[in-house]
């Protein structure tokens, strides 16, 4: 079930392969996400010391968050993912010329997890290529709706 899907992510990169990875979160933002207060629009994913890390989520805190704790929105989070992955994501990133992004926050068996993608970044006729094509199959769909009729 998904909580909040990063749509820009699709228009700016040609996401090649997915990986889903746990996140390292506090009390606060748990309860922050399941009231739907996260934001995945400017996030991004980058890989420092071996380890992969979330940048720039923006999980709005709630009025009833805890007195004694200071909460910070955009804070960085660790991800959670197997070494082999982990090895993998690092060489592609590091060699290949691709980019992580985060694509969705959602619920995996009651846990929150991250779908982020491995992708290579659009070119601006790449982008409009794909807006040209959308285009052209929405009015598929009402043509053939009309032709029904």
């Amino acid at each position: 079930m998904s909580i909040v899907q990063n749509k820009k992510a699709f228009f700016d990169y040609t996401v090649e392969e997915r990986f889903e990875a746990g996140l390292v979160l506090e009390g606060w933002e748990v309860k922050a996400i399941r009231a739907g207060q996260a934001q995945l629009k400017e996030a991004y994913v980058i890989v420092r010391n071996g380890e992969i890390f979330l940048l720039n989520a923006h999980i709005t805190p709630l009025k009833t968050a805890s007195t004694h704790i200071n909460p910070e929105p955009t804070r960085t989070r660790k991800l959670l993912l197997n070494a082999a992955e982990i090895r993998k994501l690092i060489g592609k990133v590091e060699r290949s010329g691709y980019t992580l992004v985060p694509l969705d926050l959602h619920y995996a068996k009651g846990r929150i997890k991250l779908n982020i993608g491995l992708a290579k970044g659009k070119r601006q006729f790449e982008k409009r290529d794909a807006t040209r094509e959308k285009d052209w199959k929405r009015e598929q769909q009402r043509l053939m709706k009309q032709s029904r009729r």
